[in-house]
């Protein structure tokens, strides 16, 4: 087997100036990466026919797939068919079920009559093999050329998903021969990088030249990645599941979970194994940490609800934080959380509580209390533990930093009292 790499293509001015974030690149890596295709390279174009046509003609000569995404929709901005049809000799033909698709979409669905602007979804190279697209207008296309292959699909992430998962990534082996990627993710917590690469660097030292171990770290926390690549499947993940194990004992104590999941997802399997609920007093964080524990599947056997505090009338009215200690230490201080947590527990009637209040900027700090300080405190049975952290970001960075480190907190309070 032969390693085959791949290149993504993104379409859009959007893209490039910065009003768009590009999360359908990250999420196709991650799934080619997963049938033995490594992305050899990213690259984002504008609505720009010579820099789209040479972006597709330079990554040809790099990687035998060549995954294009954007530039299909019905406006004249949209590009792509007409250049992919001259690109690879065709010209454009109505595809007649693409039609009928479009046609269902606007007529029965959407109730809305069909216009020339929107039959022309259905048009496409008369080169291509065309890819349903149950979930949108826009077909994808695939072309083969000098034993490559270039695909081409819709830039909405949904959409993209959805025709990569049920026609592109199952044709691929079919087409290529790739070698076996394997993957073993821990994720450790209480440990620095460096401190932690001294821990564990005999067994780093050890690995085979075939696998890799990453560091990945974040504010308090370390993902430790291994990644192995090889011809025998089945000795692969024997040989990566006996070096993962030594990493898991090497780490030791610092170990949070040896799954590559986010940090919500452990909490929230803690919680179910334990029988236990929880329950939030958001300040700074704005129901962030709600939104990350209710973002798992399940989590309505845990979760019970959440009070955001965002204004002081409400940690006074609703939580009982006493007058006194918002004049005297203020809102972001240690007093302040303990009291929240403590109350949010008794009014949830949950076994646990989290409460987190900070100044997350741009602006708000002061010489005692500068942007990113957070205090966080957690409740239970067993009493209340609080911390001070101190973040250095910009807003949204602090606001995650701030939740994925106040579920850790309670993660190590649940541990101890079980």
């Amino acid at each position: 087997m032969e390693k085959i790499f791949a290149t993504i293509i993104t379409i859009g001015d959007e893209l490039l100036i910065g009003q768009v974030i590009d999360t359908n690149s990250a999420w196709m890596a991650q799934e080619l990466n997963k049938i033995g295709v490594s992305v050899k390279r990213r690259v984002a174009v504008g609505d720009q026919w010579d820099e789209i046509w040479q972006a597709i003609d330079e990554e040809s000569k790099k990687a035998s797939i060549i995954l294009i995404t954007g530039g299909l929709g019905p406006t004249a901005d949209d590009i792509t068919k007409p250049l992919l049809s001259a690109y690879f000799g065709g010209k454009l033909v109505i595809h007649q079920p693409t039609l009928d698709h479009v046609t269902h979409i606007f007529e029965s669905i959407l109730k809305r009559p069909m216009i020339e602007r929107n039959r022309k979804q259905a048009e496409v190279p008369d080169t291509c093999m065309v890819l349903r697209n149950e979930k949108g207008t826009a077909p994808g296309m695939l072309f083969k050329k000098d034993g490559k292959i270039f695909v081409s699909l819709p830039g909405v992430p949904h959409e993209m998903k959805w025709i990569m998962k049920k026609e592109v990534l199952p044709l691929i082996p079919t087409l290529f021969k790739t070698a076996s990627i394997k993957h073993r993710t821990l994720l450790t917590s209480g440990i620095g990088e460096s401190f932690l690469a001294e821990r564990i660097e005999g067994i780093e030292n050890s690995l085979p030249s075939h696998i890799k171990l990453a560091y990945l770290p974040n504010y308090g926390m370390v993902r430790l990645r291994l990644t192995a690549s090889g011809t025998d499947e089945a000795a692969l993940i024997k040989e990566i599941d006996h070096y993962f194990n030594l990493l898991k004992i090497g780490v030791g104590a610092y170990l949070v979970v040896d799954q590559d999941i986010p940090m919500e997802q452990v909490v929230g399997n803690l919680l179910i194994e334990k029988k236990a609920t929880v329950s939030t007093a958001e300040s700074c964080t704005g129901g962030y940490i709600a939104h990350l524990l209710t973002s798992c599947p399940g989590a309505s056997a845990y979760f019970k609800g959440s009070i955001v505090s965002y204004d002081n009338q409400i940690k006074q009215n609703l939580l009982h934080v006493s007058e006194d200690t918002l004049l005297r230490a203020g809102a972001v201080s240690e007093d302040t959380v303990i009291q929240m947590a403590k109350e949010c527990r008794h009014i949830m009637d949950t076994d646990y509580a989290i409460a987190v209040s900070g100044i997350m900027g741009p602006d708000g700090g002061t010489d005692d209390k500068p942007v990113g300080t957070v205090w966080m405190a957690v409740a239970g049975k067993t009493g209340v533990n609080s911390k001070l952290l101190h973040f250095r970001y910009d807003r949204e960075r602090n606001i995650s930093l701030t939740a994925t480190n106040a579920l850790n907190f309670l993660r190590m309070l649940i541990v101890d009292n079980h």
